[in-house]
């Protein structure tokens, strides 16, 4: 299956703020994280998406549809949950979840049958007949996550869906996102400001900085591979200084990361890692190439980086490792 959301070169304007400058980005199956700080442009990308507001510049293409000249037609096929709580209070879940399918052109037995089934789905079937009011911050956003599957969409934008969750609430949340992605086939488009959110559950990521997509791809591809090797050794602290000291000798880089370390030098480094170790009489737990987080990369292009100038952030990868500030005496 080929992209759910395709957007080209996409320019929206509020006034004099610039939202999105150019964005060229695509969707594909599965989930997919939307990343950006705040005034990214991740919500104007939404509601463009949607067919709320229309783009200034560029073209979107929702399942082939461009939702600025048939929004209906999109929004038929999608479902959205809003960040914001803003829920009557007063009113059943299993009435508003109702209300909203027919909205969505579902018959009134049908959206009633939907409406019912879609909060079980979403862990609220004992609770379907509660007033919105008298529900938990948590229950409210499974309302608002039942409501945007009740009408069986194919494309679901999330919100922030984890806003204002404890810890529980948050992993049961994303645990039911990962569920929608990947057995119930519905393609998800979750943004998120919470980069362990997007790496935990997510099949690719689109990150925004300055109205640009600054990297976007499959989270395999954006973490890549860094430069160097991930070390972490299993010996005494002595041994430990000591193998280090070799190994810097050699002109290698040392940083530490983590229980170990990560080590960029020549094309031998393996060689010279693992001879240093025996030499030492120390042993390696692990030892293997970096990978880079997916929160290097944010940082990587959310720090003043132009990614039309830096071919690493164009191409959607980011693998620089700084020098350490001093050698590893202090180790």
């Amino acid at each position: 299956m080929g992209a759910v959301v395709e957007v080209s070169g996409v320019v929206k304007r509020w006034g004099q703020t610039l939202a999105l400058g150019g964005a060229t980005c695509e969707v594909g199956p599965g989930v997919t994280g939307l990343l950006g700080a705040n005034g990214a442009g991740k919500t104007s990308l939404l509601g463009l998406i949607l067919g709320l507001d229309h783009p200034d510049e560029g073209a979107i293409r929702v399942f082939g549809i461009d939702p600025a000249t048939a929004g209906p037609d999109v929004r038929a096929l999608l479902g959205y949950s809003p960040e914001h709580h803003l829920l009557p209070p007063d009113v059943k879940a299993v009435d508003f979840v109702r209300h909203v399918a027919e909205v969505h052109g579902l018959p009134h037995r049908e959206a009633t049958n939907r409406a019912s089934d879609v909060l079980w789905q979403v862990g609220l079937g004992e609770e379907r007949g509660r007033p919105l009011g008298t529900m938990s911050t948590g229950q409210r956003q499974r309302v608002k996550l039942a409501q945007a599957l009740a009408h069986d969409p194919h494309l679901v934008l999330l919100d922030e869906p984890t806003d204002g969750l404890d810890p529980m609430q948050r992993d049961a949340m994303l645990e039911l996102i990962h569920r929608i992605g990947h057995e119930f086939g519905i393609t998800v488009l979750l943004s998120s400001h919470l980069l362990e959110e997007v790496e935990r559950i997510c099949d690719a990521a689109i990150i925004l900085n300055g109205g640009l997509v600054a990297a976007a791809g499959s989270l395999d591809e954006l973490r890549g591979e860094g430069e160097g090797v991930a070390v972490e050794f299993d010996g005494d602290q002595p041994l430990v200084d000591a193998t280090l000291t070799t190994i810097y000798n050699t002109g290698a880089v040392i940083r530490p990361e983590g229980r170990g370390f990560v080590i960029t030098g020549d094309d031998r480094l393996f060689t010279t890692v693992r001879d240093a170790a025996a030499a030492s009489g120390i042993g390696i737990r692990r030892l293997g190439r970096r990978t880079v987080s997916l929160e290097e990369v944010f940082l990587g292009v959310g720090a003043g980086s132009d990614p039309a100038q830096d071919p690493r952030l164009a191409a959607g990868r980011y693998g620089h490792l700084p020098p350490p500030p001093s050698p590893p005496g202090g180790f």
